[in-house]
């Protein structure tokens, strides 16, 4: 299995995205009596403790990969390099989804109802990039080191150094047995 890195244009188009969910909502809600907008106090706790909970398991990765822990199980470690993605994507989309409440919002802000969802969505929105950026740091956390293939410089210089000792333990052989 080969995993690479996620591209910064995922987040982008993730922060879009939501973005434009946000909006939809955003002004369904303003033209209608039905009402999506905010987000009850557990969002942002829960999104906390995720946040929390993914940036541990990554470093847990990343101390077996340094060498300082001795054994972890690499179910655990691909698991936890999936959530890590996940959380950075979803952080993205999260942010954009309550950034475009919370802009949407703001013209409003007099009505004690749109300035709870303000604060509410503003909340939301930091601790939503607070999980973007500790999903792409534990992503980060997760790589394993570079494979040090037959091409790799230390391979070659190894090789290298491998054959001149060959060459010269043969040069002292043949001295020895000629003699």
């Amino acid at each position: 299995m080969k995993a690479r890195r996620t591209p910064w244009w995922y987040y982008l188009v993730a922060i879009v995205i939501g973005a434009a969910a946000g909006f939809a909502v955003t002004a369904l809600t303003v033209s209608s009596e039905f009402s999506m907008m905010g987000a009850p106090w557990v969002v942002p706790v829960l999104l906390v403790a995720l946040g929390i909970y993914v940036f541990f398991e990554a470093y847990q990765v990343h101390l077996y990969v340094k060498g300082d822990r001795d054994d972890i199980d690499p179910i655990r470690a691909v698991n936890t390099l999936v959530i890590s993605k996940a959380l950075a994507l979803a952080g993205a989309a999260l942010a954009g989804w309550y950034g475009m409440q919370l802009v949407m919002s703001l013209s409003h802000a007099e009505a004690q109802y749109y300035r709870t969802v303000i604060i509410e969505c503003a909340i939301c929105t930091v601790v939503s990039i607070a999980d973007m950026v500790v999903g792409i740091i534990s992503e980060w956390l997760c790589q394993l080191p570079p494979r040090e293939g037959p091409e790799h410089p230390k391979t070659m210089e190894r090789e290298r150094k491998r054959k001149l000792a060959q060459s010269r333990a043969n040069k002292t052989y043949n001295k020895l047995h000629r003699s």
